[in-house]
């Protein structure tokens, strides 16, 4: 009846005041407020759900520091044991529901604690859906335009663990995270560290999917990953490397406008900053110039005149030892897709380079040089040159190993087999104190190496008959 429901709304009435009296009394803060324990380590399910739900409680509360308090214990319970992600997610999404709405908080500290829930829970590929359906994704680019340092940094902590799925690319995309994202990026100098790193994850995820790429690209991003390369800051250099080698990928459009925007240059510049720069960082620009400039004869030409031989070889010979083994494998690469490379490096004494390799501790960097190897002087000018040279032919005698059958022998062979199509490469071969290290291989039926032997016999024959002539 009416009446009866004027009675109650008069209790209800009579109740918030009452209520209303106490909290401006001051008696409801955080101090005078009884705290659960955190359930200890292997607590029974329902002890650690009940913890939970005094926890969302704590966090709906108006009062901040009571909610902040309440999501520092959230996230360090979320750290500690993946049960807790399950309960304040399949169990309770009321709590997902509810970081959701706190991350667009007007108090940092609430916003940044529920960032970090966010990215803990988004560690686990199974609950990101989850997260998805309940509106993370606008609520985290949100933060990332007008949120604190701390919170852009946990926001793009989290858009990075989400985007790793493919799908949420497109989410991140449509609530225009691509261009928040590049705007933290074009500023380096505010937004370095963890938050740039983490921003430039984000656009390498998001860069996995063809049209986001090429929207980037649309959107300056080849400029803006230029500027961290010219950055002071090595970290934010390689970001920069990094990303333009993503966004040259197997797409000759975005590998043109690399160029364009004078990609090559820069990335060949840095290369000759060898002095000053860590072994990554040199790691990281060879695989950039690689994935940018090795695919058509014309960037490979364009690359020569940018100097970027003479610098390789540089490196081939003095760097670290990580780095030797990045620049022999460009050089490889190199001679496996330009002839005009080939010749290049022949002139510039990479041959020699080479043979000091075969004898590296390393068989992975022997098959490298030995491959090299054998395209070089597969070129007939680079023939002479590697017959002039004093050991070449010798250390390569030296290194055929009768019993090991392995890639670099085969090589090595192929080698020979291109020096020995000339006159004075049967010579040196001939010369040679290792010689008998072949004749062994042929008599052991090796086809490359009874070619070669054939071929000294014939020679030799030859020279005999042509000696009886002139007599």
């Amino acid at each position: 009846m009416r009446s009866d429901l004027d009675l109650l709304a008069s209790r209800f009435d009579l109740h918030r005041r009452t209520l209303d009296g106490i909290f401006a009394s001051g008696a409801l803060t955080h101090a005078t407020a009884i705290v659960l324990s955190k359930p200890a380590a292997g607590a029974p399910r329902d002890e650690m759900k009940f913890y939970v739900k005094d926890l969302y409680s704590r966090m709906k509360l108006a009062d901040p520091e009571m909610a902040a308090r309440a999501l520092a214990a959230l996230n360090e319970i979320l750290i500690e044991d993946d049960k807790y992600a399950r309960i304040a997610t399949v169990e309770m999404p009321e709590v997902v529901g509810l970081l959701v709405g706190l991350l667009e908080s007007e108090k940092e500290e609430i916003q940044q604690e529920a960032a970090e829930a966010v990215a803990v829970i988004a560690g686990f590929h199974c609950y990101r859906p989850l997260l998805v359906l309940a509106g993370v994704v606008p609520a985290l680019i949100k933060v990332l335009e007008m949120g604190s340092s701390l919170g852009k940094e946990r926001a793009a902590k989290a858009l990075k663990k989400l985007t790793e799925n493919s799908d949420n690319a497109w989410s991140v995309s449509a609530h225009g995270g691509v261009i928040a994202l590049l705007k933290i990026c074009a500023d380096p100098g505010i937004s370095g560290g963890e938050l740039l790193s983490s921003a430039c994850g984000v656009l390498r995820n998001l860069a996995a999917v063809w049209e986001i790429k090429r929207f980037m690209v649309e959107q300056g991003a080849v400029a803006v990953f230029l500027k961290l390369l010219g950055s002071k800051d090595e970290v934010s250099q390689i970001h920069g490397m990094e990303f333009l080698q993503v966004i040259a990928g197997d797409d000759p459009a975005a590998k043109a406008r690399v160029m364009s925007e004078g990609g090559m240059e820069s990335l060949v510049q840095f290369l000759g900053s060898s002095s000053s720069s860590s072994p990554k960082a040199m790691e990281t620009v060879l695989r950039a110039i690689e994935a940018l400039c090795f695919s058509s004869a014309g960037s490979v030409s364009a690359l020569i005149r940018a100097g970027f031989l003479d610098k390789l070889l540089v490196l081939l010979g003095h760097g670290e030892t990580s780095v030797q083994e990045s620049a022999l494998k460009a050089a490889a690469r190199l001679c496996a897709v330009s002839e005009e490379a080939i010749r290049n490096m022949g002139e510039r004494g990479f041959m020699a380079e080479l043979v000091r390799l075969l004898e590296a501790k390393s068989l992975e960097v022997r098959e490298m040089a030995a491959e090299a190897l054998a395209r070089m002087v597969a070129v007939q000018r680079n023939q002479k040159r590697f017959v002039q040279e004093e050991d070449g032919v010798g250390t390569v005698l030296l290194l055929l190993e009768p019993e090991e059958k392995t890639a670099t022998r085969k090589f090595l062979l192929s080698a020979l087999v291109a020096i020995s199509g000339s006159s004075s490469g049967r010579r040196k071969i001939a010369q040679s104190v290792h010689i008998k290290r072949l004749e062994k291989l042929a008599d052991m039926e090796i086809a490359d190496a009874k070619r070669i032997i054939k071929r000294l016999s014939s020679g030799r024959l030859w020279n005999l008959l042509t000696g009886i002539w002139s007599t």
